[in-house]
């Protein structure tokens, strides 16, 4: 899994409360079980007509917002199925980070599992930045997770909390696997002194 440690880039607006996993990647796209080639699919049902043609009028269409790296949504986010093909998706698309006023539970511990950082704040506070993202690509922001601030293109900084074991896991790039990896050494030691102390099992 990529480090997060410091992300600056665009930040797309998408002032939708209940977006929910079905709009992040319809139930159609789930066949698959690779992470990679998702990002196409990311609000498959927004972003494109009928006839697989654009909607110029989805944000992540617009010029303007096409490498966004944040994205600034409404509350309840990730609701829905438990489908882990949803931050698969985004992340595919390259966004790294989702701040919101709240998020559905197995989403927001998806992310993380994935390398998503989703940062939660109070509505007004969500508000400064949606205001921030409308301003289009040439409006930075950046989300330093040691510090645990995301700083406007204006420069105002709003300070976010995440939980310690999940920095740390994000900080180093750190997935399930890679937990349990980090523990090889005593693994293998226990795997040894059990093959002289029981060498039947």
């Amino acid at each position: 899994m990529d480090k997060f440690e410091k992300l600056t880039g665009i930040a797309a607006p998408l002032p939708l409360v209940n977006v929910d996993t079905d709009m992040i990647i319809p139930k159609q796209f789930l066949k698959t079980i690779k992470r990679e080639g998702l990002g196409v699919n990311l609000f498959d049902e927004m972003r494109y007509d009928d006839n697989g043609n654009e909607n110029p009028d989805f944000v992540l269409n617009k010029p303007a917002y096409r490498d966004a790296e944040i994205l600034i949504g409404g509350d309840n986010f990730g609701c829905g199925s438990s489908r882990e093909h949803a931050p698969w998706a985004i992340k595919d698309f390259g966004i790294r980070c989702i701040v919101a006023p709240s998020f559905a539970d197995i989403f927001f511990n998806n992310c993380f599992k994935n390398g998503i950082l989703p940062v939660v704040l109070p509505q007004e506070q969500v508000d400064i930045l949606m205001k921030d993202a409308e301003k289009g690509a040439n409006a930075r922001m950046t989300v330093d997770l040691e510090n645990q601030v995301i700083t406007t293109s204006d420069g105002e900084e709003i300070a976010f909390d995440v939980d310690p074991f999940r920095k740390h896991c994000l900080l180093e790039g750190l997935d399930d696997i890679g937990l349990t990896l980090e523990k090889v050494t005593a693994i293998d030691g226990f795997e040894g002194k059990m093959a002289q102390e029981r060498p039947w099992v």
